[in-house]
């Protein structure tokens, strides 16, 4: 949920009446004692910085190690300086969280914060009476009991205000005992313990103690961030393997990739995604386009190989990540939103072969890393596994309910889905069923005159114009031979023997052409051909799937074949 612009324009004012005001009064309420300590000053600005541009983000949250440089430049020079301090850091730390332009507020919010915290310790703290800046406290371990009195105040006012930000800003429940709290709490036993040392270092060996003190902090910083890398890679790898196991699972390829697209944008920060599908091995076509977490049409023009980012990765076989949009800009070629700025996109490989592309951007400059360019190559091997499974099984699946000549579900498919259909009549569910059955009449004479070819040319074409008068109002089958059934849900009777009078029509008005003939003096013939349809409506006709066939075969051969052929006929008791 975003952060609505009228809390941002609030959080500015806010600032401009707290911040610079608040800092003019501390300034003179405390005033520093800085004469000759300029370079001093400079190199904990500069340690400051350095500190503050190593952050260690833990559960999404960024985890601030600079309380130490700040708890010693408290000690050292008081508390003005160590407000500007602060403020610095703030900067260096949200250039270094690469915050976003619609972000912008966090600014405002993190120099408040700090201000607040850094005002109410250290005048607490000069209100307990403890020593005004540069006084040493070693040897007088009341002033470290002071000190250490500043450093749990601190601690508290961050827990505080952070929470309050939180249920502000999300409406999260405020919390002082979760993961973040156990991290807090963690690293402020570790940085206060080298706040003092740095201080008393200081008092004693001057400037050389920042390098004594630095260089041990930023060698453990960079091991917890090392840490935390891995177990972050640990955790992708381990949602790789499930999202694997849940790809194999599914069985439509539609369903694949909409898993697939699903838990990719649950695991990165996407804000596009497609899925580009190579066609003969010379363009790639567009098969799938979310936008913002909506579906679009593919509705946009093939890629060619070697041509844009897509068409790259495609001719290379190798992924490619960019951080911002000058990096790609002069490579793309036809279709990018306008707001992408970072892109990964990566080889979908089937067997050492490039069978598609996949293509993610974000809104945002630096969004992706390395090690998601991992995940998400890993992730498309897993793809193109499931997606190759669930091929064979749609073809599979078709292969058992089709007519291998017609494409038009065959007898098998047909009983079962009239068993279901059944079902949901006894439930309730449906109200009437209705079944048409169409035989054509002297079929056999015409697969003795033009050969058994001509005989399924005239199946095949009577399928297609089956299916264009049906249309969705119900479902059309091959019976077997020269028999078709059409099945019509909630169709009343009368309903029903107009579809069929209207399927009679179709078949007779117009001729079939025939190719494939045995008459080799001719290239094309016009043959003329008629049906007899028998129809019965369920439960009036019939209790039950066998005896509604039965009843409208009954209607076809006594009601329309025996009556002359070319007709329809309803069942009667």
């Amino acid at each position: 949920m975003g952060v609505k612009p009228q809390f941002k324009r609030n959080i500015l004012f806010l600032w401009l009446m707290l911040v610079p005001i608040g800092m003019w009064f501390t300034y003179h309420t405390y005033p520093p004692d800085l004469a000759g300590l300029e370079l001093d000053l400079l190199v904990f600005l500069i340690l400051t910085s350095v500190v503050a541009a190593m952050p260690m983000v833990i559960n999404n949250t960024p985890i601030f190690l600079v309380q130490w440089v700040s708890l010693a430049a408290f000690f050292n020079f008081g508390l003005f300086t160590e407000m500007i301090l602060g403020q610095v850091a703030v900067i260096v730390l949200l250039i270094k969280l690469k915050v976003t332009r619609d972000q912008w507020y966090r600014l405002p919010l993190n120099s408040i914060m700090f201000f607040i915290i850094s005002f109410i310790c250290g005048s607490v703290y000069y209100m307990l009476g403890g020593p005004e800046p540069g006084e040493v406290m070693i040897g007088k371990p009341h002033l470290f009991g002071l000190g250490a009195i500043y450093v749990f105040l601190e601690f508290v006012l961050n827990q505080v205000i952070i929470s309050i930000i939180l249920y502000t800003l999300h409406g999260s429940k405020i919390s002082f005992f979760g993961k973040d709290f156990v991290w807090e709490t963690v690293t402020s036993l570790m940085t206060a313990p080298i706040g003092f040392v740095l201080y008393i270092l200081y008092k004693e060996v001057g400037l050389i103690s920042v390098l004594f003190v630095g260089v041990p902090f930023a060698s453990l910083s960079i091991i917890l961030n090392l840490y935390y890398s891995s177990q972050k890679i640990n955790e992708y790898l381990q949602n790789a393997t499930e999202i694997g196991h849940q790809l194999a699972e599914r069985l439509q390829v539609d369903d694949v990739i909409d898993l697939f697209i699903q838990r990719m944008s649950e695991m990165l920060p996407v804000d596009y995604a497609y899925i580009l599908d190579v066609i003969d091995d010379k363009e790639l076509q567009l098969i799938r386009r979310i936008e913002n977490g909506s579906i679009m049409p593919n509705d946009i023009s093939s890629v060619q190989k070697g041509e844009g980012i897509c068409g790259i990765v495609w001719s290379t076989k190798n992924s490619v990540l960019y951080s911002s949009k000058k990096e790609w800009q002069k490579i793309v070629v036809g279709y990018m939103p306008d707001q992408v700025e970072s892109v990964l996109s990566v080889p979908i490989v089937r067997n050492s072969k490039v069978v598609g592309i996949l293509l993610l951007a974000s809104r945002n400059k630096r969004a992706y890393e390395k090690s998601q360019l991992m995940i998400a190559d890993i992730l498309c091997s897993h793809f193109a596994i499931a997606i190759e499974n669930a091929k064979h099984h749609e073809i599979a699946k078709q292969n058992s309910e089709r007519c291998a000549l017609t494409k038009l579900y065959n007898y098998r498919f047909f009983e079962n889905m009239l068993s279901e259909e059944f079902r949901k009549l006894h439930n309730g569910q449906r109200k009437l069923l209705s079944l048409i059955i169409l035989d054509l009449d002297h079929f056999k004479s015409i697969n003795d005159t033009y050969g058994h070819q001509s005989g399924n040319e005239i199946l095949y074409e009577l399928a297609w114009r089956l299916e264009e008068l049906v249309g969705d109002r119900g479902t059309v089958a091959r019976y077997g031979g020269e028999e078709f059934v059409v099945l019509l849900p909630d169709t009343e009777r009368d309903e029903a023997t107009l579809i069929a009078e209207q399927i009679r029509q179709t078949i007779a008005d117009k001729p079939f052409v025939l190719t494939q003939h045995m008459n080799v003096n001719e290239h094309a013939l016009n043959v003329n051909v008629t049906a007899s349809l028998g129809v019965a409506t369920a439960p009036q006709d019939a209790d039950d799937s066998l005896a509604l066939i039965r009843h409208a075969d009954r209607a076809l051969y006594v009601g329309a074949k025996r009556a002359g052929r070319n007709r329809v006929a309803e069942y009667v008791k």
